[in-house]
């Protein structure tokens, strides 16, 4: 199942349930016209109070009514408790920060006001001079979780998605913490949509593609994980309640433009687009204002 938040002319802002393809959607207004049944009024309520497995029932006898290129496709959580961000979790990305990978999870957290929509512009401030992509994959948390062992951790996962984890490197490289230079407003465009585990056969092999006006500059898998996505939920869970609703990306493989012996950092009106296997696409403009 795809979950999505979008936005129609005649309805505003709303969510529903997007076809296979990935081509067609039924609004949440339209489901419980067609089905009877009063789904939540957000994509976090319909998460936290787990109406997953009633809709599922219906995914075969709906009509998907609206084509999803006529509706503006939001972030598909606009209001999610904590962002978790995992730093240097790949081995070619730390290795080629000339760093050695922990084998617990180094992390940062972002506010939600960061949260940009798949296809909105990333607004940067002008005082920033290397602004740096990182293609990420997501795991939305779909119940509250503590101390949870790896083995059991996929239990809580409720689904996936694409994050663009934008840093500010002078910021970064400056405070010596990643916290202020990943936190810029609308420095985490996220999406296209939820894409829920159980269409997911492996998310620890999926294919992680960014580019850059058309240029590949990330080529890599997730299979290159150092640490594994169950054991970031369980080492998670074992110092913070993980909520329903909650992202944690899970850092970034090699290619970004801080690692290149010639830094390729993005400049006014580059074009950014990530596609993780099985997930979509997002793509955002940079712009400096």
């Amino acid at each position: 199942m795809k979950i999505g938040r979008i936005k129609i002319e005649e309805i505003g802002d709303t969510y529903g349930i997007i076809s296979a393809d990935g081509k067609k959607i039924i609004t949440k207004q339209d489901f419980q016209e067609q089905t009877g049944v009063p789904i939540p009024q957000t994509v976090k309520e319909f998460i936290v109070r787990g109406w997953f497995s009633e809709v599922e029932k219906y995914l075969t006898t709906i009509e998907f009514s609206n084509n999803i290129k006529e509706a503006d496709l939001l972030a598909p959580i606009s209001d999610p408790s904590k962002i978790i961000c995992l730093a240097f979790n790949y081995y070619d990305h730390a290795r080629d920060a000339g760093l050695t990978p922990s084998d617990e999870p180094v992390i940062f957290i972002k506010p939600r006001t960061t949260l940009n929509h798949p296809f909105n512009d990333v607004v940067c401030p002008k005082f920033v001079q290397r602004l740096d992509y990182e293609a990420e994959l997501a795991i939305i948390i779909g119940k509250n979780t503590k101390n949870i062992e790896p083995e059991k951790a996929s239990e809580s996962i409720f689904g996936y998605m694409i994050l663009h984890d934008v840093s500010a490197r002078d910021i970064q490289f400056k405070d010596k913490q990643f916290t202020r230079g990943k936190s810029i407003d609308t420095f985490a465009p996220c999406g296209p949509w939820i894409t829920t585990k159980d269409e997911i056969n492996n998310a620890q092999n999926l294919k992680i593609i960014t580019k850059v006006n058309g240029e590949i500059r990330q080529n890599s898998s997730s299979s290159k994980m150092v640490i594994s996505i169950e054991k970031i939920i369980s080492s998670l869970s074992r110092v913070m309640t993980l909520e329903a609703g909650d992202i944690i990306s899970t850092g970034t493989p090699a290619g970004v433009a801080m690692s290149m012996k010639e830094p390729k950092y993005l400049k006014d009106d580059d074009i950014v687009e990530i596609t993780i296997e099985n997930l979509g696409t997002i793509r955002n403009r940079i712009t400096f204002s």
